[in-house]
């Protein structure tokens, strides 16, 4: 048993052991921004940061690190690591057992999707009392994991209809070709030709701009902000 924790919680220092469950934390966070404690945003810019902060209250993420940390805050990490996994999951077990017929199934998808879809931006725009990660380099990784999960996804809306020229006979063309969209190569074997194809597509080019490139820019970037991306632990 101790061999399993140390591989999978390992040693978490006395200062991420936050006293404020990360449900406070949001609340605070939504706090913040509305009083402008942090930045002297207005207008719209204001209003798309209060509705990404709030959102993350619309979805089971923030619940599942809640009760990971009444458990302990060493495994809030660990708790996420799965359920980001689990999301990875989910498309493949829809794809391969031709689930994608079942609306409620995608309708599941969808809801699981976008949380990772709003999450991303939360800790780039909306994110003035995120605490810092453990470890850059773990978010990297879970990011990659979200890249994986938004093409599966994909793959699985591909397969709800006849969207393209030619139909996707295996749940490996769907996820195939979804990778090539989300690439922007196009190597033209695969292509809309419906309405609901074609939204797709450009629904799933844009996930791909905006949150891998922008969000790598981001991390590469050496900008300094409150937050998520400070030097320093607000709690």
């Amino acid at each position: 048993m101790s061999f399993f924790k140390k591989l999978l919680v390992g040693k978490v220092g006395k200062i991420y052991h936050h006293k404020i469950s990360p449900i406070k934390k949001t609340i605070l966070n939504i706090r913040a921004i509305w009083n402008n404690d942090h930045e002297e945003d207005n207008g719209i810019e204001k209003i798309v940061r209060l509705f990404l902060s709030s959102s993350q209250l619309l979805f089971p993420g923030i619940y599942i690190k809640h009760m990971a940390t009444k458990i302990g805050y060493e495994y809030k990490d660990l708790a996420m690591d799965f359920y980001i996994l689990a999301k990875v999951i989910f498309p493949i077990l829809i794809l391969i057992n031709n689930w994608q017929t079942n609306d409620y199934v995608v309708f599941v998808l969808i809801y699981i999707l976008l949380e990772t879809v709003l999450y991303i931006p939360t800790l780039i725009f909306a994110s003035d009392l995120f605490s810092q990660p453990r470890s850059y380099k773990r978010s990297m990784l879970l990011l990659f994991f979200n890249y994986l999960e938004s093409v599966l996804s994909f793959a699985v809306f591909y397969r709800t209809g006849d969207y393209l020229n030619q139909p996707l006979n295996s749940w490996f063309d769907a996820v195939y070709y979804s990778f090539v969209t989300s690439s922007t190569i196009g190597y033209g074997d695969y292509y809309p030709v419906e309405t609901e194809g074609k939204i797709f597509t450009i629904l799933q080019v844009f996930l791909f701009l905006f949150f891998v490139i922008l969000f790598m820019n981001f991390f590469s970037s050496k900008i300094k902000t409150k937050g998520y991306f400070s030097d320093k632990n607000e709690f």
